[in-house]
């Protein structure tokens, strides 16, 4: 559910309906772009690139510096010190010479920041533990990271939780993610932001003495969901407390001036799936306020330029760019496109210093990944590397109403009909603060799960209903209190929808979903008769056994307005074991062995009550996985059983 990070999670919604980790080659190889950084004059762009996807669906590991106006390449910076790192993203330096990266090495266990000048790559230092997210300090003289030093697991809560053995619990036994610096003459690490608490982002301040932070203290996998904005001085290390409000908040950039904290505040359900209103408050403290109230949109990233917000947003079926005027709430589009943009931590488009030219990687259903850069409000395709890629599916944006509300959803099938009706696939996001967006859909090597269905006959509609991101904070909020009340309605007239615009045969449909995905296949099967075959991924049967086994049970409190403690009944009335009795339709159950977001114990309690009903069911529990299923031998099995299960029941 969070990622990148937590629960119920888009992330590994990927995994699951986009085949990642590509266990299964293309005929030709997809070039692949990873994050990008571009120049504060808006020349030069850096990449991260590779010729082909790598089979574990990790970051290339080579940094690509391109011309912005015309995507020639200049310089190409291999990391032969690491060529199986995973590369974190890249930093410009102030003085635009020079590149800081991370390099992971998940062999070694260690992870290291290289700089990048002169067409040459240098490790600066080493830490042993994870590490992310360089940055310069605005004078130059040192880089800032994400460092867990001694890490006893993969940073995030869809990674594979440590073994519940011995006594557990232990203060000593959490990892604690803190802000490291170093200075660019090289040198040792010193760990800046208190020992007993995890910063889950942050920023610099403009006079490089300090940071803005997200943190909260303890266990970082559960408590991002009480997390505080604050200030970290970096001599000192002091953190001080500059606002708490009862919201999550993601994205903190100090304005130019030192004076004011952006965020996205919003009601969030996984750390990196990113969503809300854009806020200010005063570095010094105070109430933040709303500087975006009523926009009919999700924004998922922010950056200063002088006295506005250069943020990026997801708005119904468009991702878009958005220069905000704080002071008078005021907005204005500069860019918006029914694609997928993907940019930097700062959000899915990177900008120059005057927010005048910008640069994306885009993709949709039809359409391979490709670079997009310009002046705005002009963006063009300034690479061609996957332009042999044929379009093998036709997707369509669907709209419908449904009590009140404006809802989206994808629908992806066949690009040429036969003038038969087909099978459809129902495919449910994780979250449920998520948003499905559109991804390429390639021959072979990417999105294998979409196209092999497509292939075989079946049309997928990936529907956005209340709790998504897209239509507002008054929408991604609607679904509190109510999991499987509106959320389910909603899907249920989208499916009716979908039907009126495409050759679709409402008797044989499909249900499935991982996360809150899984959760809400298990309430479809529990409360509807609709469907003929399911899937439930690392779901979720029963929230009060739940509330009891999560790594992460502090998301819940604002979804539900209570723990399970205080209101068991809300919790009841939103677990499918509750109304088990009514199933019927055959269904599929896999999990990690190692969950921490929604532990193997759920699909066991599920899988049991189907079985108890006579249903037709299998559980697997792959070895060693967490949330994310990321092993390529399992995800082919995973997807092997998913394509099995469809075909028995709805062909």
């Amino acid at each position: 559910m969070r990622e990148t990070s937590g629960k119920l999670k888009l992330v590994v919604l990927a995994a699951l309906i986009a085949g990642a980790g590509s266990a299964y080659a293309a005929a030709a190889p997809m070039h692949s772009y990873g994050s990008l950084a571009m120049s504060a004059d808006g020349l030069r762009l850096a990449v991260v690139e590779s010729g082909a996807e790598q089979a574990d669906g990790r970051s290339p590991s080579a940094i690509v510096i391109r011309d912005a106006a015309n995507g020639n390449i200049v310089t190409r910076y291999e990391n032969s010190a690491c060529p199986t790192c995973r590369i974190d993203f890249p930093s410009w330096s102030p003085d635009q010479q020079s590149l800081a990266f991370i390099g992971t090495d998940p062999k070694a266990g260690t992870a290291t920041v290289f700089i990048a000048r002169d067409g040459k790559v240098s490790a600066l230092t080493t830490v042993k533990g994870v590490a992310s997210t360089a940055r310069w300090s605005p004078d130059g003289k040192q880089i800032a990271m994400l460092a867990i030093v001694g890490a006893k697991k993969l940073a995030g809560a869809v990674e594979a939780g440590v073994r519940q053995v011995g006594e557990i619990g232990l203060a000593q036994d959490q990892d604690e993610q803190r802000i490291a610096v170093v200075p660019t003459t090289g040198g040792d690490v010193k760990l800046v932001s208190p020992s007993d608490t995890y910063v889950y982002e942050y920023d610099w301040t403009p006079d490089s003495k300090g940071f803005v932070v997200t943190s909260a203290k303890g266990n970082g996998d559960n408590n991002w969901w009480v997390a505080t904005l604050g200030h970290v001085d970096e001599a000192s290390g002091q953190l001080r407390i500059i606002a708490a409000p009862k919201m999550q908040m993601n994205a903190p950039h100090v304005s130019p001036d030192g004076s004011t904290v952006a965020f996205i505040g919003g009601l969030m359900s996984d750390f990196g799936s990113v969503g809300g209103d854009i806020y200010t408050v005063p570095l010094a403290g105070g109430q933040p306020v709303d500087v975006t109230p009523n926009y009919a949109g999700s924004f998922n990233g922010l950056s200063w330029r002088g006295k506005h917000v250069i943020a990026s947003v997801l708005a119904g079926s468009d991702s878009a760019l958005v220069a905000i005027d704080p002071a008078k709430r005021s907005s204005r589009t500069l860019w918006s496109g029914p694609v997928t943009s993907m940019g930097s931590r700062d959000g899915r488009f990177v900008i120059n210093g005057d927010a005048t030219v910008a640069a994306a990687v885009q993709e949709d259903y039809e359409h391979a990944p490709h670079l997009v850069a310009g002046r705005l409000p002009q963006l063009a395709a300034i690479t061609h590397d996957n332009d042999n890629f044929a379009p093998q599916v036709k997707a369509q944006s669907v709209s419908w109403k449904n009590e009140g509300f404006n809802v989206q959803g994808w629908l992806v099938g066949p690009r040429n009909t036969d003038g038969k009706k087909h099978p459809m696939i129902v495919i449910v996001h994780g979250g449920p603060a998520a948003a499905y967006t559109p991804r390429f859909v390639a021959e072979g090597g990417r999105n294998n799960m979409t196209r092999d269905l497509v292939e075989r006959g079946y049309y997928i509609f990936m529907p956005n209903p209340r709790g998504s991101y897209g239509q507002g904070t008054k929408f991604s909020g609607a679904n509190k209190r109510d999991f499987g009340g509106g959320d389910w309605r909603d899907i249920n007239a989208g499916i009716d929808a979908a039907i009126k615009v495409a050759p679709i045969d409402g008797e044989r449909l499909g249900l499935m979903g991982h996360s809150y995905g899984g959760f809400m296949t298990m309430w479809g099967v529990t409360h509807s008769h609709r469907f003929k075959a399911a899937v439930a991924g690392a779901g979720i049967a029963n929230w009060i056994s739940y509330y009891g086994q999560n790594g992460i049970d502090t998301w819940m409190i604002p979804f539900f307005g209570a723990s399970a403690y205080d209101d068991p009944e809300v919790y009841r009335k939103a677990s499918p074991i509750e109304t088990i009795k009514t199933a019927k339709t055959p269904t599929l159950i896999y999990v990690g062995e190692r969950d921490l977001e929604c532990p193997a114990a759920q699909s066991i309690e599920f899988w049991h009550g189907l079985r108890a009903m006579n249903v037709p069911t299998t559980l697997v529990i792959y070895e060693d996985e967490g949330h994310a299923i990321r092993k390529p031998e399992h995800q082919k099995d995973m997807r092997e059983r998913e394509l099995a299960w469809f075909d028995k029941y709805l062909k």
